[in-house]
């Protein structure tokens, strides 16, 4: 697997290309972001089981996501029937089970070094006689800094994993090496792709907050910000797409169908 290294440029181009992708079917792409967001609500019912249960199943919903946006591609209609048919391929999904149960262990591993170092700071905040709010958060900072940068390894080592373990049939080992180096190889475009989507996310909630605060109710503002709010999501799903294609290029998509692993699961 040969990795393109590209500018920094790309990074927006990889949502413009993920916009793009949206509009040519925003309907599926807008249920995709809906039947998610579902999820994520669901595993939140359920403590601690429901999101280490969401944490691995991870890498099988991106999975999912790269096969609609190739069908999208090829012009071909994603119907509701469709969405998990890339996972009745028996190698790809035992595949990504095991790549699920290790995004799990390294988010387990990272949390457990990220507060580590932190705990008794953590503890004393929290036996605290008199509660102190300001004390607990401070004690936290620490902790959630070190695990965001430990999670930016992760996400590396995982970004690509899925579509090469899918599409390419690689072992687990090689998916996660080749995905490393890509990310490593286009740093900057990946930095200017996440800074550009933490700026989107920061203007849909601050155009929430300037709602709320003009008078409008909690619930009109809700359910006017929930659909932009979806529709955002499902653009950034479509974007995972154009990152693989443009690093891995048109070579490793054709190498994807030779192997047999068809986005149709056949």
């Amino acid at each position: 697997m040969q990795a393109a290294i590209l500018p920094i440029t790309a990074g927006w181009q990889w949502i413009i290309d993920g916009f793009n992708l949206f509009r040519r079917q925003p309907l599926a792409m807008f249920f995709w972001s809906l039947m998610t967001g579902l999820l994520i609500t669901l595993t939140y019912l359920i403590p601690l089981f429901g999101q280490i249960f969401l944490i691995a199943a991870m890498p099988s919903l991106t999975y999912i996501t790269l096969n609609a946006c190739r069908q999208i591609e090829a012009g071909r209609p994603m119907l509701p029937g469709m969405w998990l048919t890339p996972l009745k391929d028996a190698q790809a999904r035992a595949g990504l089970i095991r790549l699920g149960l290790a995004y799990l262990a390294c988010c387990l591993a990272a949390g457990f070094i990220a507060t580590l170092p932190f705990l008794d700071q953590i503890m004393a905040a929290l036996n605290n006689e008199s509660f102190d709010e300001t004390a607990l958060l401070s004690a936290i900072q620490g902790p959630f800094l070190t695990f965001g940068l430990l999670y930016i390894l992760i996400s590396a080592l995982f970004w690509h994993a899925p579509a090469l373990i899918g599409w390419h049939r690689l072992k687990m080992s090689q998916a996660l090496f080749f995905s490393m180096v890509a990310c490593w190889r286009n740093k900057f475009p990946f930095m200017l792709y996440g800074a550009t989507w933490i700026g989107l996310f920061f203007v849909a909630q601050t155009l929430g907050d300037v709602l709320a605060a003009s008078g409008l109710s909690a619930t009109i503002t809700q359910l006017i910000m929930t659909p932009i709010n979806l529709v955002i999501a499902a653009i950034l799903y479509c974007s995972f797409y154009p990152t693989y294609m443009s690093i891995f290029g048109r070579s490793a998509y054709n190498q994807a169908d030779q192997t047999g692993s068809s986005p149709d699961g056949n």
